[in-house]
């Protein structure tokens, strides 16, 4: 099992996003996703169920938000997920709810990876930016 936790945590560290829209440098906000809980692959109609309740829960919450996804660099792994712009403490909470292992913050263009229900330290992964590119649209991949 532990294994399997490294091998997630790596993955993760790997992570690259796709935007529909640039995000301002300065900007500070949390990435999450209601995708794979505890990194166990569902079905896509299960994927999409979960986010669409992630979202309501987003958009209840009152806050900004931005639709992205997370992919692997390869684009052979891709997570519809959502940039949410609020406090890490705040979003750690909502990831525990859909059974996230992790969650991205970024702050200043830093980004972090935040351990939620997966042990671990909170690691710096260099600019957000160097790993975020613009797209055209979500229906380009689907996820």
């Amino acid at each position: 099992m532990e294994c399997q936790i490294n091998h997630l945590w790596s993955l993760y560290q790997q992570t690259e996003f796709l935007l529909m829209q640039n995000i301002s440098p300065a900007a500070s906000f949390a990435i999450i996703t209601a995708h794979n809980p505890r990194g166990e692959l569902l079905s896509e109609c299960q994927n999409r169920l979960r986010d669409r309740q992630l979202l309501a829960d987003i958009e209840a919450l009152g806050v900004p938000y931005r639709a992205m996804v997370g992919t692997s660099p390869d684009l052979q792994h891709k997570e519809k997920s959502w940039a949410v712009f609020m406090e890490a403490g705040e979003v750690l909470a909502l990831a525990e709810k859909y059974q996230q292992n992790a969650i991205y913050y970024v702050e200043q263009d830093r980004l972090k990876l935040l351990p939620c229900l997966m042990p671990g330290p909170e690691l710096q992964l260099g600019s957000f930016r160097s790993r975020a590119r613009l797209i055209g649209s979500m229906t380009d991949f689907d996820c």
